[in-house]
């Protein structure tokens, strides 16, 4: 009877509470790891191969895990790229509300999973063996339960805690933290055509998810650290698995841009620069706006103390921080546009955005036509009088493939 309480409360283990937290977060991080590099860079984007023995592993594992079938999870999270921010968005925080993703977004992961249009459309390449047809994707809880087996055998009772973990991790930091907060706080590196954020410089608990800005800038590339100072524990792992002939990276995003100080003028290789680095562009080009922003306002406050003129100025602040330049609510674009044309220097700002960005916008022009308007436009910068414009032109025309 002793030995039947002892197993029942210790399980086969006999461990302690700290080996209990170790096992937890262990397996937990497995799963993580097993949803970005499989499921997510190899599976959805093609960013990387995966030999077969490191590919079954982590299908094993997210059946056990997880209960979620390869195929449905990539064709979700490829329609959210397809459909981003927009009507159809599987799981947008802009479309359903951050609370609802970040609280339910598994449930918006459940009710996608039934659309079959969703399935055919968005699932294609995905692995279809026999284990896939028979054991993974028609047993999907046998898997889980499984694994709740397995914890109560090791642990005893407090197995179920341990499994509950299990079951909770991916819904709650993939589901939630990533697609919820990973499109509504955060800062951004690109300004790429959605609210895509880096949650923390440091991907090391979502396995690198947390840099979802990176990612949504260069969807196929299996690398997601773009900036010296971030850390991609995912790619790490891809590195070891390709030490050892585990994983083919096929694509990475291209390294921050060089400058070539002896061109006298933008050229082709300009040009073709300029188009592969356009959201790192922007991006920057947002942070000269916010800073021509913040010097409007301050000389508007040492002009006229009294004078609350510059308090429309901080709502058009507030609808740069995203990182782009561009505002995305359309309720209040007239308002802000309003706002713009009252100061030159702003004004003039906006509208050489937006002249830049047509050049990459421009898809049915020529080369030489492009390389003519990003010529055209540079010259018009340098001679705008603002300094900031002036020198972000210089800098352009020094760009190099």
């Amino acid at each position: 009877m002793e030995s039947v309480l002892s197993f029942l409360t210790d399980g086969l283990t006999g461990a302690s509470w700290w080996q209990i937290v170790l096992f937890t977060l262990v397996v937990t991080h497995i799963t993580i790891v097993a949803v970005t590099v499989f499921l997510h860079r190899s599976q959805a984007h093609r960013g990387l191969d995966l030999h077969p023995i490191a590919s079954h592993f982590f299908r094993f594992w997210l059946w056990m895990t997880t209960g979620m079938v390869t195929k449905q999870w990539v064709a979700i999270h490829r329609k959210h790229h397809a459909r981003c921010e927009r009507e159809g968005d599987p799981h947008s925080p802009m479309v359903y509300g951050i609370n609802r993703v970040l609280f339910t977004g598994a449930e918006l992961y459940r009710i996608e999973a039934q659309n079959r249009e969703t399935m055919a459309k968005f699932g294609h390449g995905t692995p279809d063996d026999w284990m896939e047809r028979n054991v993974y994707s028609r047993y999907t809880t046998l898997g889980i339960f499984s694994m709740l087996a397995i914890d109560l055998a090791l642990f005893g009772v407090l197995g179920l805690t341990v499994w509950a973990v299990q079951m909770a991790w991916i819904p709650f930091w993939a589901a939630g933290v990533v697609n919820g907060i990973g499109h509504f706080w955060g800062y951004r590196n690109y300004a790429s055509p959605d609210t895509s954020t880096n949650v923390s410089p440091w991907g090391i608990i979502i396995g690198g998810e947390e840099l979802h800005n990176n990612h949504h800038a260069h969807a196929t590339s299996a690398r997601f650290s773009a900036k010296w100072y971030e850390f991609d524990i995912g790619w790490m792992y891809i590195r070891m698995m390709q030490s050892v002939g585990l994983a083919k990276v096929r694509r990475v995003a291209p390294r921050p841009q060089k400058l070539d100080a002896a061109k006298p003028a933008a050229d082709l290789q300009t040009l073709q620069a300029v188009i592969t680095h356009r959201y790192e562009i922007m991006a920057g080009y947002a942070d000269m706006l916010k800073q021509a922003c913040r010097e409007e306002i301050s000389r508007l406050k040492k002009t006229a103390p009294h004078d609350k003129g510059w308090h429309p100025l901080r709502k058009l602040q507030s609808s740069l921080r995203r990182g782009d330049g561009v505002l995305k609510d359309d309720d209040h674009r007239a308002e802000i546009d309003s706002i713009v044309a009252q100061h030159g220097v702003l004004a003039t700002l906006v509208q050489m955005r937006n002249e830049l960005s047509r050049i990459w916008e421009s898809s049915s022009a020529s080369s030489e036509k492009l390389l003519h308007d990003l010529q055209d436009w540079c010259a018009r910068a340098q001679q705008s009088g603002i300094k900031q414009l002036e020198d972000f032109a210089t800098r352009l025309r020094l760009y190099a493939a």
